[in-house]
C-alpha cells in the first residue's frame, strides 16, 4: 500500500493554477466565488 498523494509543484500548478482557471468560463466562476467568499488564496 502506497500513499496516493505524491506532491508535484508543476502538476499542481497546471491542474489547479490561476491560468488554468482563467481559461474556461467555469474556472472563472470558481475564482469569482472564491473572491466573494474572501479566500486569501484563490488558486493553488
Amino acid at each position: 500500500m502506497f500513499m496516493t498523494y505524491q506532491p508535484k509543484k508543476k502538476q499542481r500548478k497546471r491542474e489547479h493554477g490561476f491560468r488554468k482557471r482563467m481559461r474556461s468560463l467555469s474556472g472563472r466562476k470558481v475564482l469569482k466565488r472564491r473572491r466573494q467568499k474572501g479566500r486569501r488564496r484563490l488558486t493553488a
